[in-house]
């Protein structure tokens, strides 16, 4: 189903599903014999959601075939331990740096705020829908599960007014933050994207960091999100990609942030893949793709 305007979703459909299905990449790699992340969480989230193409990605139940490169468990694991370690090593720097409040924008499945050392006197914010928020907290309540650092949810809607609720919540933008945003901006308008920067701007103080991915499509975007469903479709998702991405002419993120007065850079997937030891498959999706990639930046 389309997008539409104040619509809404939970972790079983929609938006909501594509971030199950992240976790569940992240639980499948972390069980496998030499795992390449540990998301202790991640399974417990998927299996409660109850998606059942994702509970069989989770559980290496999918019949991946030889004949795609990029759609084979080990490439799946890889492609989501690249993006995990990036967003994971990003926060790490931010705290040797001396940061100290993070925000997690549109946190879906997210668990850092459980998993990562965060030091006794760091802040984590979580912005999301409510009824992520609610269900999340409450299987990890469940769980046992204790967030390593003082922990605050904000369950809002990004398009609502999140920087008073944010603020509400004890945030306090003279600190320098560390902000991410992973996979979400090709589910925001374009209008929407800029306002999610200016924000995060107007909430930032100098030193504050931010990291997000880099998109640089070539050719038709729909073309690209056309071949993603039609990938993910072959091992039993019903999601259309092409309903729930946003189109039309954007900034570039990498772009609008410099003329915010960011130090932006760039880190294209075959770097991070080959800092990590992996090598990134030659196939039509990679060729579309691009230099897209992993964008860090840090305030003036």
């Amino acid at each position: 189903m389309a997008r539409t305007e104040g619509d809404t979703w939970d972790l079983a459909s929609s938006v909501g599903a594509t971030a199950t299905g992240v976790a569940a990449s992240r639980a499948l790699a972390s069980k496998q014999p030499n795992p390449l992340i540990n998301d202790p969480f991640a399974d417990a989230l998927v299996k409660a959601v109850g998606v059942d193409y994702c509970n069989r990605m989770a559980d290496g139940e999918l019949e991946f075939g030889d004949e795609d490169p990029l759609f084979n468990r080990e490439r799946i694991c890889e492609q989501i331990a690249v993006r995990t370690r990036f967003f994971d090593d990003f926060f790490a720097g931010a705290v040797s740096a001396g940061i100290r409040q993070a925000v997690i924008l549109a946190s879906g499945l997210d668990t850092r705020a459980y998993r990562l050392p965060w030091p006794p006197d760091a802040v984590v914010f979580e912005i999301d829908q409510p009824q992520v928020i609610e269900f999340k907290s409450g299987v990890l309540e469940g769980l046992g599960a204790a967030a390593a650092a003082d922990h605050r949810t904000v369950a809002i809607d990004l398009r609502d007014d999140w920087l008073t609720a944010l603020r509400d919540n004890g945030f306090d933008a003279t600190r320098p933050t560390a902000w991410i945003a992973e996979g979400l901006l090709p589910y925001l308008p374009p209008d929407a994207q800029d306002r999610l920067f200016d924000n995060v701007t107007t909430l930032s103080a100098p030193g504050s960091r931010l990291a997000t991915e880099h998109m640089d499509i070539q050719g038709s975007p729909e073309e690209w999100a056309e071949k993603l469903t039609e990938r993910s479709r072959r091992m039993g998702s019903n999601l259309d990609l092409t309903q729930l991405f946003y189109w039309g002419e954007r900034n570039s993120a990498g772009d609008y942030l410099t003329s915010k007065g960011w130090d932006v850079t760039i880190r294209p997937t075959r770097e991070a893949y080959a800092a990590n030891g992996f090598e990134l498959p030659e196939h039509e999706l990679t060729a579309l793709e691009g230099d897209s990639g992993y964008l860090s930046a840090t305030l003036k």
